[in-house]
């Protein structure tokens, strides 16, 4: 039996490598957010896929779920003493995953053929796949303005007020052959949506053309884990975003987020009193621990998740 995952950001990262201490890698394949992506000192940056195969190669830094433990970031400070832009940190050893990156897009390759190739490169053999090989951006329409989602996210710290949310070029991208694939296997037991921030981070992969249609079609169970515990984010933007679009920060707006897609909504412990009016929504409910801190929680986890799955299906 095959899962596949939609990630993004570091929730996302967390509850894949869950799957991964549980399940052997051929059992997985994982669809990965491009939204985040952008140019940066001439670079091509893919934060969510980076924070991917470091977590699955089991060098992410600890502390902070993204980047790489025990990074040292002297050319960020040499770029500053010469007046560069440094708003956005590129660690030493995460630079060269950023040129190799860049080097291979430039002899022609595509994203897939080239995060295919890193993560070969990290002896990580969980399949990571581009949402779509063509560029798509997340834009946040905001009180300041039009802004790209590391210009809000990281220059400013997620402070402007989020009026809506575009991802620009999707309607014209195109979902790469492997994820169709991840999405209408035979062996498919689930389609797991991670506790990622859903408007940035999921939203953008169900944009891509198609991607919606593959999931519609398949006989799998869809399964959702809310990043919202006890009405609160455990990271991130998410509870601000949601109350600033007018959303009530619950499982419940989590659940009416997902409606029509999901069979399954997996909510921690401390939201089981929503569980009835987000069943009578004709989505089933597992209430469990869903705080990934330790690599024993994020494997508990995802053990859930199969079982609901197995218990869906049946």
């Amino acid at each position: 039996m095959t899962y596949t995952i939609l990630s993004g950001g570091v929730g996302g990262a967390k509850l894949v490598t869950g799957f991964a201490d549980l399940l052997p890698a051929d059992q997985l394949r994982v669809i990965a957010n491009t939204g985040d992506d952008f140019e940066h000192l001439g670079l091509h940056i893919s934060p969510d896929i980076d924070t991917l195969t470091y977590s699955l190669a089991g060098i992410a830094n600890p502390e902070t779920g993204w980047g790489l433990v025990d990074e040292t970031f002297s050319c960020m400070s040499a770029l500053e003493n010469i007046g560069g832009e440094t708003w956005f940190k590129l660690g030493d050893k995460d630079l060269a995953t950023h040129l190799h990156r860049k080097t291979l897009l430039d002899s022609g390759k595509s994203l897939s053929q080239v995060t295919r190739n890193l993560c070969e490169k990290l002896n990580v053999t969980v399949p990571v796949i581009p949402m779509s090989n063509d560029t798509v951006s997340t834009m946040v329409h905001s009180d300041q303005g039009v802004l790209s989602f590391q210009e809000y996210f990281v220059k400013l710290q997620a402070a402007p007020k989020v009026e809506k949310l575009i991802f620009a070029g999707s309607e014209s991208a195109k979902l790469p052959e492997a994820a169709r694939l991840a999405l209408s296997q035979d062996s498919l037991q689930a389609i797991v949506l991670t506790p990622s921030n859903p408007y940035l981070s999921i939203d953008p992969i169900l944009a891509v053309p198609g991607l919606k249609e593959c999931i519609s079609a398949s006989s799998a169970p869809v399964i959702a884990v809310s990043p919202i515990v006890g009405g609160k984010a455990l990271k991130g933007p998410t509870a601000k975003i949601m109350q600033e679009l007018g959303l009530e920060t619950s499982v419940i707006s989590i659940a009416e987020h997902y409606s029509g897609i999901i069979d399954g909504l997996v909510i921690d412990t401390v939201d089981k009193a929503h569980q009835d009016a987000i069943e009578n929504m004709g989505i089933r409910v597992l209430a469990m621990n869903t705080v990934m801190n330790t690599a024993e929680s994020k494997k508990n986890l995802a053990a859930g998740i199969t079982d609901f799955a197995k218990e869906l299906t049946h």
